[in-house]
């Protein structure tokens, strides 16, 4: 009785404890539900919001870029974009997802394949880059552009076949093409950032930038991009615990980028670029007494300059390729084209990234640095047929031969034996040691002098900085390369070796370092392994035309933001001075003046209105070995310098002589044997004074000055068509 009594006991004694236990579990939980409830209650309910709002990248329409006057040259154009969901994809499952992806892929002809590599995040396994997706996880995956409307309406009238599938219109680059002008050289093109850029971009709290972007790869589209960008807005969108988009939850408005004013003239650009196409033809048609086959002409390069400031007027480059192709993405074969030598290497823009011995253009700084430095303005030398430098005879060209002369007759004739004579006397008096790197050479520090071996410093990305073919590079050249040439020395000669190959390389091997005559006579003529760009020959001339001022070429006038307002200006950048006395380069005015009129360019002039117009001229047909003589014409005016070259293209005057006239022609306004500078002012050749006015409702308005001349223009038509009524 008494055991039942105390189990009894225990028994209540426990659920006494199991009944405290309850009670305080009871009372912790509601403890907690209290704090969470009302202590926290707005905090959690923010964090909550916050996990079902997403923000979404709303890209800014890019800024436009415009000639002087304010011809659109890059603009923007809306376009049916296709994107995928991935959110609403992976919903789908495996299965449905692939037949999705098929039925898209046939719609929109893009194979299944590519719209799965669009689809990877970048830095995913996988991951193709340029391919993959570096934007936001809750926005559309573009993967198709430019979509024709009928497929996407097919697309939103059958939302049931195309579940993931977004439609809408974005915006992308145009080319306005104003008198049907390529420029594609200058202006650059645009592809997605990279995945390093973008997070380089995050280190440098860049909030321009997001994992969507594109961003300028060459050209003023590169230079400028900071400027052209814009700022990305941001659309907070309400997503579902499945990842569904379920409405709009604000939107911060994207911000356009600025205008980028250029100092391109688009009529003067067009005669250019055709100009230099219908040479470049004309030279391919043309017979080759030489090599007994007609000019390969295998590409070419023009450069227009204002003399006095160094801005780019005209740029073109050939071959060229149409700046369309980047929009919504390139293709391979695309892509493939751009870098093949077969094609030419289109994307390689010749005026400044192309390099080619400048040939007999380079004769006035050779003269300029023999006049500067012993030499007299009454020199004479003789201008034989040919010149025996060593075991070698140098040669004039088609061994011509104009007796004693000064250096005013050498350029006008283009007298390459003259010229071998200055760069001989040098190497004799100063040089004959042929392992002294630090030998004096007035000629080659006169080249450097005008910029020829280092960058000219334009704004365009990439530039090319030439070669001064001296003692201090041979003997670069040589460290270099003896490994490569001694060990072909060393072997005997195979089937594969030419016996020129197996020679060079058994002389090169023992004394490659050496700087003997026949390198210093070449290089007073431009020949050699001396090279340099069209941009730096046009700078060089330049300097000639305007006394001696080396600037740095401009691409850039202005930026001007979305309201109008000119945010900077880009002044004519002064980057050096040549040392000569003036009355030095007043003598080789002169005698680039007799080019003109009784030299090697005056039978490309007749009619032309030298008294009105006064160019002063020199050709260059360069040699290098193993192909056709590249043809070379450098001129200026007062006003301007230009360039025009065609690689294997034959003599100077011959080929591109009747180019540069023509360009001329359009500059000054001539028409017959007259100039009509006011008829060119009105046609918007001649540079504005001022800048493009940006009007409120979108219009761009030329200068003022120009818009003044166009309407007295107008005003004059009108009264001739009046009197002629009556």
């Amino acid at each position: 009785m008494a055991a039942t009594v105390e189990g009894s006991r225990r028994s209540r004694l426990r659920l006494v404890v199991i009944q405290a236990l309850v009670f305080s579990l009871f009372a912790t939980l509601l403890g907690r539900l209290y704090f969470i409830q009302v202590v926290s209650g707005e905090q959690y309910t923010a964090q909550a919001a916050s996990q079902s709002v997403r923000e979404v990248v709303v890209q800014p329409e890019r800024g436009l870029i415009v000639d002087d006057v304010g011809r659109p040259l890059v603009a923007n154009r809306t376009t049916w974009v296709v994107s995928v969901d991935r959110t609403l994809l992976e919903k789908l499952g495996e299965h449905q997802a692939e037949r999705l992806i098929a039925r898209l892929a046939k719609v929109v002809d893009v194979r299944p394949a590519v719209i799965r590599r669009k689809l990877v995040n970048c830095g995913q396994e996988g991951s193709v880059p340029g391919v993959c997706w570096n934007g936001s996880p809750y926005q559309p995956v573009p993967v198709d552009t430019d979509v024709d409307q009928q497929v996407v309406l097919r697309i939103l009238e059958q939302p049931e076949d195309f579940p993931a599938v977004v439609a809408e219109q974005q915006s992308v680059r145009s080319y306005p093409s104003p008198y049907g002008v390529n420029l594609a050289h200058v202006l650059g093109y645009l592809s997605p950032v990279t995945e390093d850029e973008f997070d380089q971009a995050r280190e440098d709290d860049d909030p321009s930038l997001n994992g969507a972007s594109v961003v300028g790869r060459a050209g003023v589209e590169k230079q400028y991009d900071a400027w052209l960008r814009g700022m990305p807005g941001y659309k907070r969108v309400a997503v579902d615990s499945m990842g569904r988009v379920r409405g709009d939850d604000g939107e911060v408005q994207a911000e356009p980028g600025h205008t980028l004013v250029t100092s391109i003239d688009a009529k003067v650009q067009s005669v250019v670029e055709r100009q230099l196409a219908d040479t470049i033809a004309t030279a391919r048609r043309t017979h080759d007494k030489v090599t007994g086959r007609n000019y390969v002409a295998d590409s070419g390069a023009a450069v227009v300059l204002e003399a006095d400031t160094g801005r780019v007027v005209a740029m073109a480059s050939q071959p060229t390729y149409d700046p369309e192709v980047w929009v919504g993405g390139i293709g391979k074969k695309q892509l493939a084209r751009l870098y093949s030598e077969k094609a030419g290497t289109p994307l390689l823009g010749r005026a400044t990234q192309g390099q080619f011995a400048p040939g007999s253009t380079w004769k006035p700084f050779m003269a300029t640095g023999a006049l500067t430095n012993g030499y007299g303005l009454d020199t004479r030398l003789n201008c034989s047929s040919a010149l025996q430098v060593g075991n070698r005879a140098f040669k004039n060209y088609e061994s011509g031969a104009h007796g004693s002369i000064g250096f005013d007759r050498a350029l006008e004739v283009s007298c390459n034996t003259f010229f071998y004579r200055v760069g001989l006397d040098y190497w004799q008096r100063f040089g004959s040691d042929v392992s002294d790197v630090k030998a004096k050479d007035p000629l080659v520090a006169e080249a450097k002098e005008f910029g020829f071996g280092s960058e000219s410093g334009i704004d365009l990305p990439g530039e090319a900085a030439g070669r001064i073919a001296d003692r201090t590079w041979k003997r670069s050249y040589y460290e270099s390369m003896k490994d490569y040439y001694c060990g072909i020395s060393r072997k005997p000669q195979d089937a594969d070796t030419s016996d020129f190959v197996y020679t060079f390389a058994r002389e090169f091997c023992v004394e490659g370092f050496a700087y003997r005559a026949g390198d210093a006579v070449n290089f007073a003529i431009g020949q050699g392994d001396t090279i340099a760009t069209p941009l730096q020959v046009a700078r060089a001339y330049a300097a000639l035309a305007n006394g001696g001022t080396l600037y740095a070429p401009r691409v850039a006038k202005a930026v001007v933001d979305p309201a109008g307002e000119v945010v900077r200006t880009f002044k004519p950048k002064k980057v050096g001075r040549v040392d000569v006395p003036k009355r030095v380069l007043t003598y080789i005015d002169e005698a680039l003046k007799g080019v003109s009129t009784r030299g090697t360019m005056a039978w490309r002039l007749g009619g032309f209105p030298l008294d009105q117009v006064q160019v002063r001229a020199k050709t260059g047909s360069a040699e290098v070995y193993g192909k056709q003589s590249t043809s070379w014409v450098a001129s200026y005016t007062e006003d301007y310098v230009v360039v025009m070259m065609v690689s294997q293209g034959g003599t100077g005057s011959g080929t591109v002589g009747p180019a540069v006239r023509a360009i001329y022609e359009t500059l000054y306004g001539v028409r017959g044997d007259r100039a009509d500078p006011a008829k060119a002012a009105i046609v918007g050749v001649t540079p504005p004074r001022g800048l493009p006015v940006f009007a409120q409702d979108g219009s761009i308005l030329p200068p003022a000055a120009q818009r003044a001349g166009e309407e007295k223009a107008g005003q004059r038509k009108a009264g001739q068509r009046k009197g002629r009524g009556r």
